[in-house]
């Protein structure tokens, strides 16, 4: 996908992430290292990709999320051929939800 993003100061930042240990620190960190906007805008490309793999179509996609058809098509190419991210943590998260574990 161009770019490779395997550098010494993503791997240091991914390894943080992973330190964190609840939705409260994931919160303050997030809110520290992103712009509003930023985080905002992430947030919407997963739930984006949450309702494409509820095979929803872009128009309710984008009624419900206000995200842009570009935006919509870019969660969509991804999808079908990144790298399974967006996959991994939709599966978790219900594998999650299907333990009776709460979100915080």
């Amino acid at each position: 996908m161009g770019k490779n993003v395997h550098t010494p100061e993503v791997e240091k930042l991914l390894k943080g992430v992973l330190c964190l240990e609840n939705v409260e620190e994931c919160y303050a960190f997030f809110e520290d290292l992103c712009t509003i906007n930023e985080l905002l805008s992430l947030g919407q490309r997963f739930e984006v990709a949450n309702m494409l793999r509820e095979h929803r179509t872009y128009n309710e996609v984008a009624e419900e999320t206000g995200a842009s058809t570009a935006t919509i098509s870019r969660v969509n190419r991804c999808l079908n051929y990144g790298t399974d991210g967006y996959d991994l943590i939709i599966r978790r998260l219900k594998e999650k939800e299907g333990a009776g574990e709460g979100d915080r």
